[in-house]
């Protein structure tokens, strides 16, 4: 198989962007539901439920930089698309099993319980997602075909939301929203990860890679190295801040939409929204980073993002309806304002989450040129690490503020709260998140990464490495 080192084939393209659908379900359902069924249906204390998404988190910090390893090490004889297919099937059985069991002797056994079944699931996760991530640097050397690739990824993100954030919730209190309604909603994600998970299992097979000029080194020596990379470690901080602010807004989602909007059957609807606007942009994305560089447009769509996002702070549950739209029925004022910051936030989103990602296989690229040997699978492994990492502390810190503020859990579902419960709520969608992302940039103003240090065209040596599928892919 011939491959032009400067263009993947689309068809390449969309077989790895496809992965991510599912990767996407596993990642944001549980980060916005595990915590409602937690406090409403188990009866669990909202600080204690982040602390049961916490330790499973813990311990992926050293899960993923091993699985990462121990994939660098076989990816010549086992190929990474083993990896991916025994990460799926894992993956999406774990996720069956978390919301289905709703029979305990107390809020207590069902934390430890619901612990352990996280703590197996995200393990399942590692050993799909870190190899995942790793094969998008390993698909082109050239800079801008990489973002190129990473769209279609982002597409399938979208795809993921609009499933594991937009229907999930809806669908389970369309079907009553107990016991029945989350065992619909877990078994069909399911189906829907694993189908999507091992699109790229097969899809990549005999798709060669680039190939490292040696062999990985020592674990120990295979982790200095990747310190001593600069810009990849002020990236990893600058979106593991990042995270924890996402996540402690994702945790509050439903929560927010039904006590400070009072609006739960606009979720899919704003989704949809959202996707439209990230999906219409991402060819803008691309062609900005092209013409002015990944570092500044990601700090402007950061900053958009904020400008946005500190709105939710200003809601008007009880504002007039104001337009009747097919499908959607009556629209109140504030809900037309959810639907437009719904597409803005879709649209500046694409532009820090596609460049995060483009920035992180800069960096391995950089690496590999510095070192002969990427190590792909090590800063696939420590990135995703710290970014399963930020969204465990998102859940305990929304926890925390939320019993603060005096947030009461229950076992039959929804019920009323305080209006200072409601604000913590809020604050968490709003505030919280807006934050975090400033003070990310900050740390991002130290990213220093000259493009002339990075492959934006063919080389002769990793031409050469590509002219024969890798044997690390199955053929």
């Amino acid at each position: 198989m011939t491959h032009d080192s400067n263009r993947v084939p689309t068809r390449t393209a969309i077989a790895y962007g496809a992965g991510q659908l599912g990767a996407q379900i596993f990642r944001d359902t549980p980060a916005v539901l595990l915590p409602i069924f937690m406090t409403t249906i188990l009866g669990i204390p909202p600080w204690l439920s982040g602390f049961v998404i916490l330790i499973p988190k813990l311990w992926v910090i050293v899960c993923d930089p091993l699985v990462g390893v121990f994939s660098d090490r076989k990816k010549e004889t086992w190929g990474r698309t083993r990896f991916l297919t025994v990460g799926a099937i894992l993956t999406s059985i774990g996720f069956a099993s978390l919301f289905t069991i709703v029979e305990y002797p107390s809020p207590y056994v069902a934390a430890g319980a619901v612990c352990v079944l996280f703590l197996v699931a995200s393990t399942a996760f590692s050993i799909f997602s870190v190899p995942y991530l790793a094969v998008a640097s390993e698909l082109s050397n050239d800079a801008h075909e990489r973002t190129r690739i990473l769209t279609f990824r982002m597409a399938a993100t979208i795809g993921g939301v609009v499933i594991g954030v937009g229907v999930a919730q809806p669908l389970v209190f369309a079907l009553g929203g107990g016991a029945h309604g989350w065992h619909v909603m877990a078994y069909s994600f399911a189906v829907v990860c694993i189908v999507s998970m091992l699109v790229p299992a097969i899809g990549l097979r005999g798709v060669p890679l680039l190939k490292s000029a040696q062999a990985p080194g020592k674990l120990l020596d295979q982790l200095g190295s990747v310190a001593s990379n600069k810009p990849f470690m002020v990236l990893l901080a600058t979106t593991f801040i990042q995270g924890i602010g996402m996540a402690s807004s994702y945790t509050v989602i439903g929560f927010y939409y039904v006590y400070a909007l009072n609006l739960v059957h606009i979720i899919p609807t704003f989704v949809i929204a959202m996707a439209c606007g990230s999906l219409l942009s991402q060819p803008t994305f691309l062609y900005l980073s092209r013409r002015f560089g990944k570092e500044k447009v990601y700090v402007v769509g950061s900053v958009l993002w904020m400008l946005v996002t500190v709105t939710w702070f200003f809601v008007e549950p009880e504002s007039p309806v104001v337009v009747s739209l097919p499908l959607i029925g009556d629209l109140t004022r504030e809900g037309l304002l959810v639907l437009a910051r719904g597409v803005f936030i879709g649209v500046v989103n694409t532009g820090f989450l596609l460049l995060s990602f483009s920035m992180l296989t800069d960096t391995v690229d950089l690496h590999r040129r510095r070192h002969g040997s990427a190590n792909e699978g090590v800063f696939s492994g420590i990135f995703s690490a710290a970014e399963k990492l930020a969204f465990a502390l998102g859940p305990l810190v929304a926890g925390i503020i939320m019993s603060g503020f005096g947030f009461v859990s229950s076992t039959h579902g929804v019920v009323q709260q305080r209006q200072h419960a409601v604000l913590g709520v809020i604050l968490l969608y709003s505030a919280v998140p807006v934050v975090t992302q400033f003070l990310s940039l900050l740390v991002f103003s130290r990213y220093r990464l000259d493009p002339a240090e990075i492959t934006t065209g063919p080389e002769n040596w990793q031409d050469a490495a590509r002219l024969e599928p890798s044997p690390g892919l199955e053929r």
